[in-house]
C-alpha cells in the first residue's frame, strides 16, 4: 500500500470552515471506502480559538447533514507546510497568511479550484453572519470536495 495523502484544510480561526470542510471529506473518503489513502486535519492561520469546539452554527448544520466536527481548534505551525501534501485553504486571504508563514506556494491551493462554478473562487466566512452563510459554506464546501478527491485518488 502506498503512503496516505496528507490534506489539511486551513482558514483563519479553524472553527468554521476548515473543520467542516474536514468533517465533509473525512465523511465522504469514508462512503468511499477510501479513507485509509489519507490524512486529514484541519487548521487556522490565528491561534485565538485554539483549543477551542467548532462554532456552534458551523457544528449544527454539519450536524443537520451527518456530519461531526468534534476536533478542537488549532493553529497552523510551520511543520504542516513539510507534513502536509496538499494544504486547502478557504479565501485568498489565507493563503497570503499561509505563504507569509513560510508555507511553500507549491502546496497551497484554494478549495475552490475544484469547485464547477468559475464564479466561486473563495468559501467565504460565515462568522459575522447569520445561518444561511453557514448553509452556503458547506453547499460550496461538498460540492469541491467531492471533485478534490476525485482529482486527488487520479493524481
Amino acid at each position: 500500500m502506498s503512503a496516505p495523502i496528507h490534506v489539511l484544510f486551513v482558514c483563519m480561526g479553524n472553527i468554521c470552515r476548515s473543520p467542516a470542510a474536514e468533517a465533509v471529506f473525512l465523511d465522504k473518503i469514508s462512503q468511499a471506502g477510501v479513507a485509509g489513502r489519507f490524512e486529514v486535519d484541519s487548521a487556522g492561520t490565528g491561534g485565538w480559538h485554539a483549543g477551542e469546539p467548532a462554532d456552534p452554527r458551523s457544528a449544527a448544520e454539519g450536524e443537520r447533514r451527518g456530519y461531526r466536527l468534534d476536533r478542537p481548534a488549532r493553529q497552523l505551525t510551520r511543520q504542516d507546510g513539510e507534513h502536509f501534501d496538499w494544504l486547502i485553504c478557504m479565501d485568498e486571504n489565507n493563503r497570503r497568511e499561509m505563504l507569509r508563514s513560510g508555507i511553500p506556494a507549491a502546496k497551497i491551493r484554494l478549495l475552490t479550484d475544484w469547485h464547477p462554478d468559475p464564479q466561486v473562487r473563495a468559501v467565504d466566512d460565515p462568522y459575522y453572519g447569520g445561518a444561511d452563510g453557514f448553509v452556503t459554506m458547506y453547499d460550496r464546501i461538498e460540492v469541491a470536495c467531492e471533485r478534490l478527491i476525485a482529482d486527488l485518488l487520479t493524481a
